[in-house]
């Protein structure tokens, strides 16, 4: 009975730490920023295809170096990530500031064109993409140097966007001839990614207590992730940037600090994590298309419980919901319970929602009653720009 206990509670922690590491970005750029980014997952899910591209490579040099891919697949995954989230930063999200609505549509988008764009990636759609952005960002900038239009300059811009996306298409469907070129990089179908041997065992405490290597690197990844980020918010001079462009803008920009510059460094950071999540999660099941939605909405449950913008609350409530989640989807509470004819509708009940949709069912409405005590979370912000 002990044994399942701390074996159900240590699953728990570990789908905590899962949760937690996918809503830490999220955390970032939602309460520090106020962006809900509904693309956050599918961010999740480019960093998880390039631990399987990684993952591929290391296969090619021998069996004995695919037990060192996951080294250099972390570092990857969050600037590949961090990349495509500076990108939707400085293409998108820049323009809709304050616009909760348009945001919410526009990164909803934004999440549908990169399921597809995993699905039919090629060759020949790479380089047409490549071959727009240095079209469009290069004419831009060779425009704004050298271009004094004036009150022409955006219908230049437009000239210039209209002019790269005819010839990167054109060059794009040029290539599609070649078999090689136009065959798609991953397909619509879930690839697997296999673990390093030394993560695909486990660690015996007793002969009936064993915990997967493979959670136990999670949690450890998620406790490295939180101290980092706790550090660069608190300790460096660009945390300190963060910190006050989110108290006070205004001020902020008269002080000098670049707050364009914070806005995309902090969409990045967090889009960075995003991509170490999706490398986490390739060590627990294969990748697909799809991986990013099924994350998404545990990511907000975990923001909007801790509170927004609060990393201790995000820390608290992951754990919450992870151990609930698991100890009454698993069974576990149900073998907790003794047996008693009082205890019977109690035992019942937890039966009912011994699955894991079920359970999550339970921890909604959970969430639900609780929200109606303290809507702001566990840990609500505080001061005076609050209250207005």
């Amino acid at each position: 009975m002990l044994d399942g206990l701390i074996n159900g509670i240590f699953n728990g922690i570990s789908i905590g730490a899962v949760l937690l590491i996918v809503a830490l970005g999220l955390a970032i750029v939602f309460g520090l920023m106020g962006v809900i980014n509904l693309a956050h997952g599918e961010l999740m899910m480019l960093g998880a295809y390039t631990t399987y591209v990684v993952q591929n490579s290391f296969k090619s040099l021998g069996d004995g170096a695919q037990d060192f891919y996951i080294w250099l697949a972390l570092p990857l995954s969050f600037i590949v990530a961090a990349l495509v989230g500076l990108l939707l930063e400085r293409s998108v999200i820049r323009l809709l500031y304050g616009r909760p609505l348009e945001t919410l549509l526009a990164t909803w988008g934004v999440s549908l064109i990169l399921q597809q764009f995993v699905r039919s990636v090629s060759w020949a759609m790479a380089f047409g993409i490549l071959a727009i952005c240095v079209l469009l960002f290069g004419g831009r900038a060779v425009l704004n140097k050298f271009a004094n239009l004036g009150p022409r300059q955006k219908l230049a811009n437009f000239v210039v966007l209209v002019l790269s996306a005819a010839i990167g298409i054109t060059f794009g469907r040029s290539l599609n001839g070649n078999p090689t070129m136009s065959k798609p990089w991953f397909s619509a179908r879930n690839v697997d990614v296999t673990a390093p041997k030394w993560l695909q065992d486990s660690i015996s405490v007793t002969d009936t207590l064993s915990f997967p290597a493979a959670r136990i690197f999670i949690i450890a990844l998620t406790i490295i992730c939180l101290l980092g980020t706790f550090w660069f918010l608190n300790k460096s001079a660009w945390g300190l940037r963060i910190r006050a462009v989110t108290q006070n803008r205004d001020m902020s920009a008269c002080l000098g600090i670049p707050t364009k510059r914070v806005d995309a460094l902090t969409f990045a950071l967090g889009s960075g994590l995003a991509g170490i999540a999706g490398c986490a999660v390739t060590l627990l099941g294969s990748v697909g298309p799809n991986l990013g939605s099924n994350y998404i909405v545990d990511a907000f449950m975990v923001v909007v419980v801790g509170g927004v913008g609060k990393l201790i609350g995000s820390i608290v409530a992951a754990l919450l919901i992870g151990i609930i989640t698991y100890i009454v989807g698993s069974g576990t509470l149900v073998l907790m319970l003794p047996s008693s004819e009082s205890l019977q509708p109690l035992i019942d009940t937890a039966t009912f929602f011994a699955t894991t949709s079920m359970a999550k069912v339970l921890v909604f409405a959970l969430i639900i009653a609780f929200l109606q005590i303290k809507p702001a979370g566990l840990f609500p912000q505080k001061g005076r720009s609050v209250e207005v």
